[in-house]
C-alpha cells in the first residue's frame, strides 16, 4: 500500500501489449525519502542578505508588528516586548534567543517510519494542494468541494509515493464549518498513513484534531507531546498582523510539541512593498515576530520558515504566481531560511484557470524556482489551479508526472565502469545502433524514466489511440488509481474509538471557529 501501483500497472499492460515478458520486475520507486544533492542558487550576497535581516529586525524594533490575541501580546510584553494599541515592537534580542532555541531540523510522524519525514537540511518533502474551495474534474467540472473530493483527494495522496505529508486538499463545503476539522482529520488518519494536517481555526477545534491523533495513533499525551505528530500552516494577514485564529494556532501548537509553519502571503505591490528585496524584509519581519511568540510559548517549539512571496499583475490586482519575481523571491527566502538556519516552505503554484500549457510552464516555474532555492517543504505541489481557488484532479495527476520526474533528477547517479560503455561502443560498428547491443538488453527496462501521463508514441500512433491530451491522459489514470487504491490498515480498536469519538462530538456540536 502506499506505491505508485497505477504507474506500475499501466508499464506492466504496455509491455505485455508489445510482447515483452509479463514477469518483467517493475522498477523499485524510491521517492518516499527525497534529498536535494544540487548547491542552492545564491541570487543575493551574503551582505546583502545581513541587509534584508537587519532592516526586517529594524521594522520589528520600531514599526511592530499588530497582535490582535491577548495572550500573545502578553506573552512578548512580559519578555520585553513594547507594546502600544496591540502592535508590539520586538527587541532583536528576542528574536536572536528565538533563534537559538528553534530546532533547525525535526520530524513530523507518520502512521510509521516508513512514512516519517524530515524537515530541513536538504530534505525534500513534496506536499499536494491545500485549501482552495472548489474541486474540479473532466466528469464534474468546477464546483464547490464536498467532502467525498476531500477523501477521494486523500487517496490520491496515499497512493503515490512522490507525495511525503497530507493538507487541506479542498475545503468540504457540505460539511458545517463547526464539524468540518472533524470530517478533515478523521479521513486523513483512516485512508492515508502520512502525517496529517490540521487547520488553527481555535484551540476548541485544535484539541479536537489532537485528540484524534492520540487515538488513531495511540498515544497518551506525554508521548503525543514527546515530538510532532501532525503540523498546521499559520498565515500572517500582511503586512504586520497577526489575528487571532493564528496566533492561538502559534501557541496551541508549540505548548504540545506539534510543528508549525509560520507563512506570511506577500504580494509584491499590494500586501508588500513592490520589490523583491522589499517584500522580503516584509517577509522575513512577519516570519520572526511569529517565531518568538512560538518560542516564549515553548522554547524549543518546531517552527519552519514559510514563504509565499510572488506578485500581482499591476493592471488587476489579481495574484500571478509562476513568474521571474516569485522565482526570485524564492531564492532570496532560502537563502533567509538558512541565514536564520530553520526549515523552509516553498510552493508550487500557478494562476492558469484550466489544464493547460500555461498551468504546466507557471507550475515547473514555480518547482524549479524552489528546488534551486533550496525548499524542504514543497507545498501545493499537485493539483493547485486558478490561483488556488480549485483543486483540480487532472492537475494533481499531471503535476505527480513532474514531482516524480523530479525526485529522479534528485536520485544519486553513481558512475560504474560499465556505465562508461567501451565494450558496448566497440559492439556497434560505426553507423549501427545500440538497440540490439547486450548493453542496453542486460539495462533497458529500467534504464529510464517510465511517463505516467505524457504519450511518447508518434503522431499516427496518437491519432489512432484517440488523440487523448495530457489531460484526458490525466484524467484515465485518476480514475485507474481511485478504482485500484487500498485503505493502509488501521487496528480494530482505534478505528472504532476513532468513529466513537467523531459521532460524539458531532452530537456536541463540534467546535466553533473562533
Amino acid at each position: 500500500m502506499g506505491t505508485v501501483s497505477t504507474g506500475r500497472a499501466r508499464r506492466g499492460r504496455r509491455r505485455a501489449q508489445e510482447g515483452e515478458a509479463a514477469e518483467a520486475k517493475p522498477r523499485s520507486l524510491r521517492y518516499r525519502h527525497l534529498v536535494n544533492p544540487f548547491p542552492p542558487v545564491r541570487l543575493f550576497s551574503d551582505d546583502q542578505v545581513e541587509s534584508i535581516h537587519r532592516t526586517a529586525l529594524k521594522v520589528l524594533e520600531e514599526l511592530g508588528i499588530k497582535m490582535l490575541l491577548p495572550e500573545a501580546r502578553a506573552l512578548v510584553a512580559a519578555a520585553g516586548g513594547k507594546e502600544k494599541d496591540e502592535v508590539l515592537q520586538i527587541d532583536r534580542g528576542l528574536v536572536e534567543q528565538a533563534l537559538k532555541t528553534a530546532p533547525s531540523t525535526f520530524t513530523v510522524a507518520g502512521a510509521d517510519e516508513e512514512t516519517t519525514v524530515t524537515l530541513g537540511g536538504a530534505n525534500v518533502i513534496f506536499a499536494p494542494v491545500g485549501g482552495p474551495p472548489h474541486a474540479s474534474d473532466m466528469d464534474g467540472g468546477r464546483r464547490p468541494g464536498t467532502i467525498a473530493d476531500f477523501e477521494n483527494f486523500v487517496r490520491l495522496v496515499e497512493s503515490y509515493d512522490v507525495l511525503h505529508i497530507q493538507t487541506p486538499l479542498v475545503e468540504a463545503q457540505d460539511v458545517p464549518v463547526a464539524l468540518r476539522h472533524l470530517a478533515f482529520l478523521d479521513a486523513q488518519v483512516r485512508l492515508c498513513r502520512k502525517p496529517p494536517f490540521y487547520y488553527s481555526r481555535g484551540s476548541a477545534q485544535v484539541r479536537d484534531c489532537y485528540e484524534i491523533i492520540k487515538i488513531a495513533r495511540g498515544l497518551d499525551q506525554e508521548a503525543f507531546e514527546a515530538r510532532p505528530w501532525i503540523y498546521t500552516i499559520i498565515n500572517t494577514n500582511s503586512p504586520r498582523q497577526l489575528d487571532i485564529p493564528m496566533l492561538s494556532g502559534i501557541i496551541d501548537a508549540a505548548r504540545a510539541g506539534q510543528a508549525s509553519i509560520i507563512t506570511p502571503f506577500t504580494l509584491s505591490g499590494a500586501m508588500a512593498p513592490i520589490t523583491v528585496p522589499g517584500a522580503l524584509v516584509l517577509q522575513h519581519a512577519e516570519f520572526l515576530a511569529g517565531l518568538v511568540v512560538a518560542q516564549l510559548a515553548k522554547p524549543g517549539a518546531p517552527v519552519a520558515y514559510g514563504a509565499f512571496t510572488s506578485n500581482v499583475d499591476m493592471k488587476s490586482g489579481a495574484p500571478a504566481f509562476g513568474t521571474p519575481e516569485y522565482v526570485h523571491a524564492a531564492f532570496g527566502a532560502g537563502q533567509l531560511a538558512r541565514h536564520v538556519d530553520l526549515p523552509w516552505r516553498s510552493s508550487v503554484a500557478t494562476a492558469a484557470n484550466t489544464v493547460d500549457a500555461q498551468a504546466a510552464y507557471e507550475s515547473q516555474m514555480s518547482l524549479w524556482g524552489a528546488l534551486f532555492g533550496g525548499a524542504n517543504i514543497f507545498m501545493h505541489g499537485a493539483g493547485w489551479l486558478e490561483g488556488g481557488l480549485t483543486a483540480s484532479f487532472e492537475k494533481f495527476i499531471v503535476d505527480i508526472e513532474a514531482l516524480q520526474m523530479m525526485a529522479e533528477v534528485l536520485q544519486p547517479r553513481p558512475m560504474e565502469e560499465g556505465d562508461l560503455a567501451y565494450d558496448a561502443i566497440a559492439e556497434v560498428e560505426a553507423g549501427g545502433h545500440f538497440f540490439g547491443a547486450s548493453h542496453t538488453m542486460s539495462r533497458y527496462q529500467t534504464a529510464f524514466y517510465e511517463p505516467l501521463v505524457s504519450d511518447w508514441s508518434n503522431f499516427g500512433r496518437w491519432e489512432e489511440t484517440g488523440s487523448k491530451t495530457a489531460m484526458e491522459r490525466a484524467h484515465e489514470v485518476m480514475k485507474e488509481t481511485l478504482a485500484n487504491y487500498q485503505a493502509p490498515p488501521l487496528d480494530e480498536g482505534r478505528k472504532e474509538a476513532l468513529a466513537d469519538f467523531v459521532a460524539r462530538r458531532t452530537r456536541e456540536g463540534g467546535a466553533p471557529i473562533d
